[in-house]
């Protein structure tokens, strides 16, 4: 066989992903298990966002600030800790350790899986093709089944332009040279959030500023009421209702011009600003409208099975619409594939047993329908709660503050919704998703034991709460 032939054989595959986020690699790697011949093409990080400048490398810094905070309260766990300060540029070179680590690990399980990893930027050229751009120079790759998953980039307002050096997307708040004296954060979703955590805990005298009513919109009202509060007394400003509509920028600082619900407008002088008011879906120089590809507000246009409108070509994660969630990307990944590959029993995604985590402190998780939005469909509902202060470990972890809501539907007993605020409810809240997945109801929750004392006996008792029947309070 000469070198030509071998070399054509080489681009030819069952499937191509474009992207190597939590979204394409997890779809390479399911596809390689199911027997299909798989490539991914990657312009820049494998790990996409995600891990390299996105969950990961966040909860690292978090981390960080989050002991620093412990070892300036050492004195209320018996401890002594005298003169306790940070290095931010340590910080900083750990958080992109971690990252990398994950990276090479990403790598790692592409080889092991013997999925190609072909470096560029791909973009779909005719049916089943993509064609591979790298240092200028461009091949085709054919695969009669092509994913797209290309991910997302923090979303810009006009005027609120980001600079790099004193207004902030996401990625630049990621690498700070120093700790800003004073920071606004634009925006109090998740991303905003933890931003706004990590910098308060650090010193910043942080101000956030929300366009809806109150903060974490997507979350339960209850919860959202008990993050604002926690924030407030850790000294955070928080402003809703408010916009921002000008950033005006020196050498020194940033001042931006707020207006409130009412139309009054203010300044507010600060070091750096970070904008955090969503995403926009990849969706660029990717050839979808030749190819045939709906795309609506930004993001490509699928169906429950992640298939887009042109024959062949899927696409899953972020570009592919909310939530913006790398466990939802992965999870489509599988899906798309295991229905590529004709594996029995595939079933489509369901959004409202996605749960969504925010890793702030305290940190908020939740599962399913908000209360409101279960009245809202019109769900008479039976709601429970249960304050960690109730709790023997969250007492003893010194965590004594936060809260674990139930919705029940009150006719079946269907656990609708959970919604959580406190010490490690990012990990608690998979209970309720597996409970959810399974339909649970909630005499099956009221006769699962739970092991004393953990902090999940919370969980126990915010099912019995909604039925009047809580021991502990």
């Amino acid at each position: 066989m000469d070198e030509e032939t071998k070399l054509s054989m080489t681009k030819v595959f069952d499937l191509v992903v474009i992207g190597s986020g939590p979204g394409g690699y997890v779809a390479a790697i399911r596809a390689a298990q199911l027997g299909l011949n798989t490539a991914v093409i990657e312009r820049e990080h494998v790990g996409g966002i995600c891990l390299n400048w996105g969950c990961i490398p966040t909860k690292a810094l978090l981390r960080s600030s989050e002991l620093y905070h412990l070892m300036q309260h050492a004195d209320e766990y018996g401890l002594s800790a005298s003169g306790v300060t940070f290095d931010l540029k340590k910080i900083v070179a750990r958080s992109r350790k971690v990252a990398n680590q994950l990276s090479t690990g990403v790598n790692f399980l592409l080889k092991k899986n013997k999925v190609t990893l072909i470096e560029g930027e791909g973009k779909l050229k005719g049916k089943g093709v993509v064609s591979v751009t790298k240092d200028g120079k461009v091949e085709d790759v054919s695969a009669k089944h092509i994913i797209l998953a290309t991910g997302a980039r923090a979303r810009t307002l006009p005027g609120l332009e980001p600079d790099g050096k004193r207004i902030w997307t996401y990625k630049d708040a990621l690498v700070p040279e120093d700790t800003p004296k004073s920071l606004l954060v634009v925006g109090s979703g998740a991303i905003g959030i933890e931003f706004a955590s990590f910098f308060n805990t650090l010193g910043a005298k942080t101000t956030v500023v929300e366009v809806m009513d109150r903060i974490l919109p997507v979350e339960d009202a209850e919860i959202s009421a008990a993050a604002q509060k926690a924030f407030e007394k850790q000294g955070m400003a928080i402003h809703t209702g408010t916009t921002v509509e000008k950033l005006q920028t020196s050498k020194t600082n940033v001042t931006a011009t707020l207006k409130d619900k009412d139309g009054k407008t203010s300044t507010l002088t600060v070091d750096r600003v970070i904008l955090a008011v969503g995403i926009v879906g990849n969706t660029e120089n990717l050839g979808l409208e030749e190819a045939g590809v709906n795309v609506d507000r930004g993001h490509v246009v699928i169906n429950e099975w992640c298939e887009t409108g042109a024959p062949g070509v899927y696409a899953i994660g972020d570009v592919a619409g909310p939530p913006w969630l790398a466990h939802k990307a992965s999870h489509e990944g599988v899906i798309c594939v295991e229905k590529i590959a004709g594996v029995k029993g595939v079933h489509p995604m369901d959004t409202s047993n996605i749960p969504g985590c925010t890793y702030c402190w305290p940190q908020v998780a939740s599962v399913g329908l908000t209360e409101a939005a279960a009245k809202d469909k019109g769900h008479k509902v039976k709601v429970g709660r249960f304050p960690f202060i109730g709790n023997g470990k969250a007492i003893a972890l010194g965590e004594p503050e936060g809260m674990i809501k139930t919705v029940f539907d009150e006719k079946t007993g269907e656990l609708l919704g959970a919604h959580m605020i406190g010490a490690e409810v990012t990990e608690l809240i998979q209970g309720y998703a597996v409970a959810k997945t399974m339909e649970t109801t909630e005499a099956d929750l009221m006769h699962t034991i739970f092991p004393h004392p953990t902090l999940s006996e919370m969980m126990h008792e915010s099912v019995l709460d909604a039925y009047g029947r809580a021991l502990h309070i």
